[in-house]
């Protein structure tokens, strides 16, 4: 059954770094914390209930800026996959920023982050899927706010990779 075009985000990258540093970027919960704007409590693992604090990201003041409306608030990711050079997911719930709802009762959507060789560089696609499954109330908003956000963390991490050694 394919997927509507509301249940799926998609941004894709080449990004100039060989493919161990962005794997590292990607997969190093201090790393990924840094340029995503969280702080992690726990190392990703698959399977692994990850919970994190919104801190801003160091990549981009601006962007920065524009977290510290959510800063501190707390959320739990699921590493879904880890397939090192190649794959990493997890799964979560978009736009889950209001305390006193929650969203543990509603179903998560799937983050992927593929990588592929190109002779550009290393194209990253970052792909959330599942929206259509999510409450009719928070559907819109969450898929036009990570439809932006995904469009802006793409920048970000390549903003960090050339500031800090690709």
């Amino acid at each position: 059954m394919p997927t509507s075009v509301t249940d799926r985000i998609e941004k894709t990258i080449v990004l100039r770094a060989s493919r161990d540093r962005v794997w590292r970027a990607l997969t190093d919960p201090k790393e990924f914390g840094e340029w995503f704007g969280m702080r992690f409590d726990d190392p990703l693992l698959p399977g692994g209930r990850v919970r994190a604090t919104i801190v801003g990201t160091t990549a981009d003041a601006e962007v920065a800026k524009a977290q510290q409306v959510h800063a501190g608030t707390r959320f739990e990711i699921v590493v879904d996959r880890i397939e090192p050079m190649r794959l990493f997911s997890f799964r979560w719930h978009p736009g889950a920023v209001d305390p006193s709802i929650d969203y543990s009762k509603e179903p998560a959507t799937l983050v992927e982050f593929a990588l592929d060789e190109t002779a550009e560089g290393v194209k990253l696609t970052v792909t959330e899927s599942g929206f259509d499954r999510i409450p009719l109330a928070r559907r819109e908003a969450a898929f036009t706010q990570n439809e932006q956000g995904w469009g802006i963390v793409i920048t970000l991490i390549a903003k960090h990779l050339a500031a800090h050694g690709a």
